[in-house]
C-alpha cells in the first residue's frame, strides 16, 4: 500500500500540473493525509486559521501590495523615470541604465518584482523600443532582470514571508537586503554597459545639469517614500506592518492630492487588483501552513538534518548545495511556494550548520527572484513577453547575460556573509 505522505506529494504535484493553485493543492493533499492517517481533518482547518490570524506580520503583505498598485496608477512612475533618465541617460546604453536605476528606486516603495515589471516596465519598454533604439527582446529581458531587485531592496514581500517561517526580524531582514540589492543593480548596470558597447546602443538624451534641481523637485515626494518607511522602522517609530500601512496611505496622498493623477475609478480598480493579489497570496500561505503541519508530523526536517549529517558537509558546501537546489526549484516553482514549503524543512539544518538565519534569508530570496527570470517558468519573462508581444525564446536569449551577472552577485552574497550582515549589525543585530 502506498505511503500516505507519498500519496500526498503525488496529489499536490498532479493538482498543480492540472492548473490548481499551489495553495489549494497543498490544502487538498494535507486533508487526504490526515484522513488516511486517521486524524481529525478539522486539525487542518484549526492549524490554518491559527497560522493566519495569530501572525500580525502577515498584515504587511496586503498593505504593501496596495501601495504598489496605487503607485502604478498614478504618475509616480513617470516622474521617477524622468529623474533616473536625468541621472544616467547620458551614458552608453542610457535607457538600459535608466531601467536599472528606476527599478532600484521603485523597489524601495513596492517590495514586489511583479509590480515593478507591470508598472514601471510598461513605460520603460515603450521608451526603449521607440524609434527602434533597442530591440523589443532586449528591452523585455533587461526589464525582467532589473525587476528582481524589487524584493531585495526593502520593503520586501518575500522577506516578510521568510520572516514568518523562520521567526526572524522583518526589520533586520530589510536591512540585510540593502547591500545585496545595490550589488545586483551594479552587476546588471555593468552587464548593460558591456552589451551596449558591443551592440552600439545609443546614448540617451542628455539632460542639462541646470534642469536637475527642477526634475528632482518634481520627483521628491515619490523619492521620500523609502526614506519615510526605513526611517520609521529603524527609528523605532513604527513596525514593518505599520510602515506598510503608511506606505499605502502616503502613495495615495501624493498620487491623489500632490500629483492629482488618480481618479476614483482608478483607485477602485487598484483596490480590486490588490484584493485579488492578496487573496492569491493568502491561499498560498494558508496551504503552506496546513502542509507544514503534515511535514512536522512526518518529522521531515529532522530526517533531512540526519541525512545531511551523514555526509559531513561543511558550511560552505551546504550553501552550494542549497543554492543549486533553490536555483533548480526556481525553474519550476513560484517563489512564494519555495519560501513557504522548502525553507521550513531546511531551517533545522541551517541552524545545525551555524549559518546565520538573516544571511540565509537573503540567499533564499535572491534565489527565488532568480527563478522569476529562469526558464521554463520565469514569470517575469512571461509578463514582459506579454507587454512587448515578443516571442519568449528571443527574450530568454537576451536575458541570459543578466542571469549570469546576478549569479555572480549571488556568489558574493553567499560566501561573504559580512557583506550582508554589516548593516543589520550597525542597527543592533547580534548575529
Amino acid at each position: 500500500m502506498i505511503d500516505p505522505f507519498t500519496l500526498t506529494l503525488i496529489l499536490i504535484v498532479v493538482l498543480s500540473l492540472a492548473g490548481a493553485s499551489v495553495g489549494l493543492a497543498m490544502m487538498a493533499g494535507s486533508f487526504v493525509y490526515l484522513i488516511l492517517k486517521g486524524f481529525d481533518p478539522s486539525i487542518a482547518s484549526e492549524t490554518m486559521l491559527q497560522g493566519l490570524f495569530n501572525n500580525y506580520t502577515l498584515l504587511a503583505i496586503p498593505l504593501f501590495i496596495l501601495a504598489a498598485d496605487i503607485m502604478n496608477i498614478g504618475s509616480l512612475a513617470d516622474r521617477l523615470l524622468r529623474f533616473a533618465q536625468a541621472l544616467v541617460g547620458r551614458f552608453r546604453g542610457g535607457l538600459g541604465h535608466v531601467n536599472v536605476v528606476s527599478s532600484l528606486i521603485f523597489s524601495g516603495m513596492s517590495g514586489s518584482a511583479v509590480a515593478d515589471a507591470v508598472g514601471m516596465g510598461k513605460i520603460i519598454i515603450n521608451m526603449m523600443t521607440r524609434d527602434g533604439k533597442y530591440t523589443k527582446s532586449y528591452a523585455a529581458a533587461i526589464t525582467a532582470a532589473t525587476a528582481t531587485v524589487g524584493p531585495i531592496i526593502p520593503p520586501s514581500i518575500p522577506m516578510v514571508l521568510y520572516a514568518i517561517v523562520s521567526d526572524q526580524s522583518v526589520g533586520f531582514l530589510f536591512a540585510a537586503g540593502m547591500a545585496p540589492g545595490l550589488l545586483m543593480a551594479l552587476a546588471m548596470g555593468v552587464m548593460n554597459y558591456v552589451i551596449a558597447r558591443k551592440r552600439n546602443f545609443p546614448v540617451d538624451e542628455v539632460v542639462p545639469l541646470r534642469d536637475m534641481p527642477r526634475i528632482t523637485w518634481k520627483a521628491l515626494p515619490a523619492l521620500m517614500l523609502p526614506v519615510i518607511l526605513l526611517g520609521g522602522i529603524y527609528g523605532g517609530i513604527m513596525t514593518p506592518t505599520e510602515a506598510a500601512a503608511v506606505a499605502a496611505f502616503y502613495a495615495l496622498l501624493i498620487s491623489a492630492v500632490f500629483y492629482r493623477s488618480v481618479t476614483f475609478r482608478e483607485f477602485y480598480q487598484a483596490l480590486l487588483g490588490s484584493a485579488r493579489s492578496t487573496a492569491s497570496v493568502g491561499v498560498l500561505v494558508a496551504g503552506a501552513i496546513t502542509f507544514n503541519y503534515v511535514i512536522t508530523r512526518e518529522q521531515l526536517p529532522v530526517s533531512i538534518s540526519d541525512w545531511l549529517a551523514q555526509y559531513e558537509f561543511t558550511r560552505w558546501q551546504f550553501l552550494i548545495v542549497v543554492n543549486i537546489l533553490f536555483l533548480a526549484l526556481g525553474m519550476v516553482l513560484e517563489g512564494g511556494a519555495i519560501l513557504l514549503i522548502i525553507v521550513p524543512i531546511l531551517i533545522p539544518s541551517v541552524q545545525a550548520m551555524g549559518i546565520d538565519l538573516i544571511h540565509f534569508g537573503v540567499i533564499v530570496v535572491v534565489n527565488a527572484m532568480l527563478g522569476l527570470i529562469t526558464p521554463p517558468y520565469g514569470l517575469l519573462l512571461f509578463i514582459t513577453a506579454n507587454i512587448t508581444d515578443e516571442p519568449i525564446t528571443r527574450i530568454i536569449k537576451d536575458v541570459w547575460p543578466f542571469i549570469l551577472a546576478l549569479m555572480a552577485a549571488l556568489l558574493v552574497i553567499t560566501f561573504v556573509p559580512d557583506f550582508v550582515l554589516f548593516l543589520p549589525r550597525m542597527l543592533g543585530y547580534q548575529g
